[in-house]
């Protein structure tokens, strides 16, 4: 049974499609079968991340106008040649950026059927394609198809930046949505992105070992070797979060500069895996699987 993983946000700009894209990568790196869809209905942009112009489209396959294996484009090869392979696949769906394509969704005359593709589609991938994870990116906010992208997932990532009005924002998401989501089964945990306190410059092969004296034997970031008052500045802070909308944190992704001003950040997983920031996917992926 595939497990459907939907990012999601109260406000744009949160860094969700990065997130979700390296998400992704990361568990087809760990021989996992991945389908990644572009359900941000309003403002698809991930045709652009991958340089991709599919001939059909995921609004073709909602109106009926084509076939799942003609809007579903195998990625493989970005994950083959990354390195050492793990039989992991790949494959992502585009959404159609054109605006008479996003009027003809928000008609209301067809909603309840391409709702209704909306299901048959999690269906397919979960039973005739094997998919071990459907990865979603949303639409942020409460407008209609991003609740219905929600309606489909059996886990809510809820991405946070730490602002006010995120914080706000959030509190509104949890008691207009995810509530009743959460009454039918879906879970939901918060992933708190781009945490202060962490810029790194960007590692090259003359820095790596000084930067390595802060890693431990797998390379990765570890609490201890954080400054004493940022460890409990990150930890009140997670407190802070967890006391305001009682959510779990299932992640925190720190800000590193040289990641954030990237062309190339959505896959940075697979280009820079010994990166801290790729290290943090691996943790993800592995607080997914224990859900």
């Amino acid at each position: 049974m595939s497990k459907c993983i939907a990012f999601h946000s109260y406000k744009g700009g949160t860094g969700k499609t990065t997130l979700a894209a390296n998400f992704a990568a990361s568990l087809a790196k760990k021989g996992y079968k991945v389908f990644l869809l572009d359900f941000d209905v309003y403002a698809p942009s991930l045709q652009s991340y991958f340089e991709r112009e599919p001939e059909k489209w995921i609004n073709d396959f909602l109106f009926e106008k084509a076939e799942l294996k003609e809007v579903v484009l195998d990625l493989t090869h970005l994950i083959e040649g990354s390195g050492k392979s793990t039989g992991g696949r790949l494959w992502v769906g585009f959404c159609n950026a054109k605006k008479e394509e996003i009027f003809k969704l928000e008609g209301r005359s067809s909603r309840l059927n391409v709702f209704r593709r909306f299901i048959v589609l999690r269906d397919l991938l979960s039973y005739q394609y094997n998919a071990d994870y459907i990865i979603i990116d949303t639409s942020p906010g409460m407008r209609y198809w991003s609740i219905n992208a929600l309606v489909i997932a059996d886990v809510l990532l809820l991405i946070l930046n730490m602002t006010d009005l995120d914080i706000a924002g959030t509190r509104v998401l949890l008691r207009e949505i995810y509530a009743s989501l959460t009454k039918f089964g879906a879970m939901s945990f918060l992933l708190l992105n781009r945490v202060s306190g962490y810029c790194i410059p960007n590692r090259t092969q003359n820095n790596t070992a000084a930067i390595g004296t802060s890693l431990g034997k797998s390379g990765l970031e570890t609490r201890s070797s954080l400054p004493m008052n940022q460890q409990q500045t990150e930890t009140d802070m997670q407190n802070f979060i967890t006391n305001e909308t009682g959510m779990k944190i299932l992640s925190a992704i720190p800000c590193y500069c040289d990641i954030q001003f990237s062309r190339k950040e959505f896959l940075t997983v697979l280009t820079q895996p010994e990166h801290f920031f790729a290290k943090r996917f691996e943790q993800l992926v592995h607080a997914i699987g224990t859900i």
